[in-house]
């Protein structure tokens, strides 16, 4: 489920998909996020496992992404900060 939490930050639930389903769900969102958005913020859990955790922190890639950073307040979320799309301003 893809929400926006406020004008420049969206957030996806990765949670019940397996880390295939839910990158291929993250990259096409990816794909399609306008230029304004600037974070996303995905919602994976950690109490039933790392898989999603440890495909978003670490082997997940797009060129919109500029830096992943761990939440601080909730260890089943990722921040992830994106660039400006290519060949946009």
């Amino acid at each position: 489920m893809v929400t926006r939490r406020s004008g420049s930050v969206m957030e996806i639930d990765i949670h019940g998909m397996n880390p295939a389903q839910a990158r291929r769900e993250i990259l096409g969102l990816l794909d399609r996020l306008s230029g304004d958005v600037t974070e996303l913020h995905v919602i994976h859990g950690y109490r039933g496992g790392d898989a999603l955790r440890a495909m978003v922190q670490n082997s997940l890639a797009h060129p919109r992404i500029a830096r992943k950073m761990q939440s601080f307040l909730n260890e089943g979320e990722t921040k992830i900060f994106l660039s400006s799309p290519k060949g946009k301003t």
